[in-house]
């Protein structure tokens, strides 16, 4: 899955692993962008701006039973599904600040999970859904964190900047 400007705008694809069978799954005049595919496959979380700002939206696997999740005035942004598939985090600045969220797969019960004056972002499911990796300037820098799944416990790993968390399979690094 990918995201594709080649006509203006930003829209949703898929193709195959050998380069066959593209499908544009969206089709509007606006920007969809971020796609992640749920756990199972069944889905996919997106980013779309199509009712004026930044939303979060998820759609069936062949692009039909598009779900708009978020209703706010200010930006979300789609990040990734749980490992179980049954929540989504995403980032938004409904706050003031840039901050991390967590909602049911469904969009009910969002929480904010960082709630502080900083800008937080790119948060990252631990391979067992029990962590959250992520990126904040809280402490000056922009460094890499880490979290309980409830916003609990957060702890900074990194102290000369980083970027973009990734877990290992095993979920140790």
């Amino acid at each position: 899955i990918y995201t594709s400007d080649r006509d203006g705008d930003a829209e949703i694809f898929v193709i195959y692993a050998d380069g066959l069978g593209e499908q544009q799954l969206t089709f509007n005049e606006n920007m969809d962008s971020t796609a992640r595919w749920s756990p199972d496959g069944t889905k996919i979380g997106f980013t779309s701006d199509r009712d004026g700002d930044r939303e979060v939206f998820v759609m069936d696997a062949d692009g039909s039973n598009i779900e708009q999740l978020t209703f706010n005035q200010e930006q979300d942004y789609f990040e990734g599904w749980s490992p179980d598939g049954k929540k989504i985090a995403f980032s938004s600045d409904r706050d003031g600040d840039q901050e991390i969220f967590v909602m049911n797969a469904d969009g009910s019960r969002q929480i904010n999970l960082t709630n502080n004056p900083a800008f937080d972002w790119d948060p990252v499911w631990s391979p067992d859904g029990r962590h959250i990796a992520f990126v904040s300037d809280r402490d000056g820098n922009q460094d890499i964190y880490l979290m309980n799944a409830d916003g609990t416990r957060v702890t900074r790993l990194t102290s000369a900047g980083g970027s973009e968390p990734s877990w290992s399979p095993d979920g140790k690094r």
